[in-house]
């Protein structure tokens, strides 16, 4: 009887009609050979697209040696890519914790270090904010509407107004508001929390909460109120390190230096799962028993994210990604001029959003939605903010597309802008 049912009624998760066959680059190509630009890189996972080849041969080279091995034991792909994370992280990381199986699970794990290593239990993010979907994950997360249908959820978090220059909480001008978004936070660590925080978790870049691009200083403000009140600030860095800012960590693109950095996503390069923790030797101590998976540490992917780090450290390759990023920047200011639905463009590297308004100027959910679905028809794989509550459009292909590539992508989002949004 199974036999006889939708495929789509078999699949607890919603699925589009849409069956994928291949992808090479940027491309993914669908069962009827038609080609897709994949803005999305994925889940913002493929940072060097879809079946590159060195980390495919690194991947088959390791699968015909060894797939997995419980990480009580050492093996050269893992201590290879510690080895390089140390490297290239900011000079006060200098212990990688692998032993994770994701972003949500490595967030929660930074948690738990900066609680044993202060003593203190809560927690606090920025509204719009999005650091995953386990239980303390999505606690943290600041959306409501990801908290609405589970009745148990962890205690203890303080979601903060997040550095939104645009629709500024305060309603103030960047110009003159001498970091209110930041300053503020001071008065909800005495006031809304119970004084025993032990972090503060910001993306240094929001991911799925809008692409939002804080102004200068407020992360270098956020590391001077955890200095001052010995709090561990922690850098999400799921999807803006590995190369997608420009730079290998958003971190390095700012300035400043957290207690800890998270990775995962584009870490694997092509695909591969794999995740980190990295610490200043100050959060080195939490034992094995407490934040620990079956899959963390993962040999196969280790090899992948071992030649991941080895493309992207390459001279040239952040050089082009934010050479490539800026053209991109360029030309979507260009169309916003003519397209007055784009209500502002903002990023970093190849991390680039689209702001879509309404005639008022206020935020259209309804046009980001309806430009994402008929992308699709004009060869473009959107992705839209807050789980498709939101009004940004995200434009984060591979980083190896090239300026011609990234021409086409343009060329391809005017024709749907001529066609749906005038």
């Amino acid at each position: 009887m199974e036999g006889a049912r939708k495929i789509e009624d078999l699949i607890y998760y919603q699925v589009s009609e849409y069956k994928m066959r291949h992808g090479e680059g940027i491309h993914l190509y669908d069962a009827d050979g038609r080609a897709y630009i994949d803005c999305a890189s994925g889940t913002f996972n493929l940072s060097l697209g879809y079946g590159h080849p060195e980390i495919v041969k690194a991947m088959r080279e390791q699968a015909d040696l060894l797939v997995h091995a419980t990480s009580t034991f050492r093996t050269e792909p893992v201590d290879r890519l510690v080895r390089r994370l140390v490297a290239v992280s900011p000079p006060n990381l200098t212990r990688v914790h692998l032993k994770v199986s994701g972003g949500a699970t490595a967030n929660e794990g930074a948690v738990k270090m900066a609680q044993v290593r202060t003593g203190r239990r809560e927690v606090i993010t920025l509204f719009r904010s999005h650091h995953g979907q386990t239980v303390l994950t999505t606690a943290m997360s600041g959306e409501a509407f990801r908290r609405a249908p589970f009745p148990t959820l962890v205690a203890g978090i303080t979601h903060v107004p997040d550095p939104y220059c645009l629709r500024c909480f305060y309603r103030q001008s960047p110009d003159s508001c001498g970091l209110l978004c930041a300053e503020r936070i001071n008065d909800f660590i005495d006031h809304a929390s119970s004084g025993s925080v032990a972090c503060i978790v910001v993306e240094p870049v929001s991911g799925s909460g809008g692409n939002i691009v804080p102004p200068d200083g407020y992360l270098a403000a956020l590391r001077r109120i955890c200095d001052e009140r010995g709090i561990v600030l922690v850098f999400d860095e799921v999807q803006t390190g590995i190369g997608r800012t420009g730079h290998m960590f958003a971190a390095d693109h700012f300035g400043v230096r957290p207690d800890i950095i998270t990775t995962a996503k584009g870490l694997g390069g092509s695909g591969a799962q794999v995740a980190a923790i990295l610490t200043s030797e100050e959060l080195a101590g939490l034992d094995g028993e407490y934040h620990s998976f079956t899959y963390g540490g993962n040999v196969l992917a280790a090899a992948a994210a071992d030649k991941t780090l080895e493309i992207v450290s390459r001279p040239e390759f952040l050089a082009h990604v934010r050479a490539v990023g800026a053209h991109l920047m360029e030309r979507l200011r260009d169309l916003a001029t003519r397209y007055p639905r784009i209500g502002d463009v903002r990023g970093l590297g190849l991390m680039i959003g689209l702001e879509l308004v309404d005639r008022d100027g206020r935020p259209d959910t309804p046009l980001t939605l309806h430009l994402a679905h008929r992308g699709m028809d004009h060869g473009l794989i959107l992705r839209t903010s807050r789980y498709g509550r939101g009004n940004v459009l995200k434009i984060r292909p591979p980083l190896v597309i090239t300026t011609e590539e990234a021409d086409l992508l343009c060329d391809r989002l005017e024709t749907l802008f001529a066609a749906e949004a005038t």
